[in-house]
């Protein structure tokens, strides 16, 4: 039997960065497995058919595909700033996130494949979603009060990756309080330590397991 639970991952994915904030936090040891997605391990496809990232495979066989099961599956674990308050507003918010706003995100990132619209219209249907976030954050640090939640870390890598698109319109857009929110986790020392650099995995590779998180949960930002 396998000792560490393994991670399929890959580096850029938000859905894969948000799994690895929540078990990096938890301070969960896992064995990293950094797949390329145009030729994915068999090793991933027989465990998870549709390969997509993340997926963690617990020593006693259980297989989690879906970002937020890997997420809520960690903070089951380990939860030392109670990043599961606010249940309610956190399940609308990443609904938002992970339903219209992504779909959105992904026709402004690569608007060229979707010529129905030019990227403007994309980013201002997208634009919406920030604007609930910025009214969220009036007079409190974090989306569902003053302590960090799982909606803020379920959100945050979509949100960089949004802000990214056009750093310029982003940076005049005048959501003040997304920025702020956003820059603080990007400067963050969780961010850093799940945004390490491993090569590629592969079967005959070295073991990389990153036990440094065990014992270590790192604090919210």
């Amino acid at each position: 039997m396998q000792s560490l639970p393994i991670l399929y991952s890959f580096r850029r994915c938000p859905y894969a960065m948000r799994a690895r904030l929540a078990l990096a936090y938890a301070g969960i040891a896992v064995e990293l497995r950094e797949v390329a997605l145009k030729n994915k391990p068999p090793e991933l496809l027989a465990i998870s058919p549709k390969a997509t990232v993340p997926v963690l495979q617990l020593p006693e066989g259980q297989v989690l595909s879906e970002s937020l099961d890997i997420m809520h599956w960690a903070l089951a674990q380990h939860d030392p700033d109670h990043w599961r308050q606010h249940p309610e507003p956190t399940q609308v918010l990443i609904a938002w996130n992970d339903g219209d706003f992504k779909h959105q995100l992904d026709r402004y990132k690569y608007a060229d494949r979707f010529p129905q619209h030019p990227a403007s219209h994309y980013r201002q249907q997208g634009a919406l979603f920030l604007a609930k976030l910025e009214h969220c954050l009036v007079g409190q640090a974090y989306l569902c009060g003053n302590h960090c939640s799982l909606a803020d870390v379920a959100i945050f890598p979509f949100i960089r990756q949004f802000a990214a698109v056009d750093a310029n319109w982003f940076g005049l857009s005048g959501y003040s309080g997304v920025q702020a929110w956003l820059a603080k986790w990007v400067d963050s020392g969780l961010f850093a330590k799940i945004m390490q650099k491993y090569p590629i995995w592969h079967l005959d590779s070295e073991v990389i397991g990153l036990p440094e998180w065990q014992f270590t949960p790192q604090k919210t930002v």
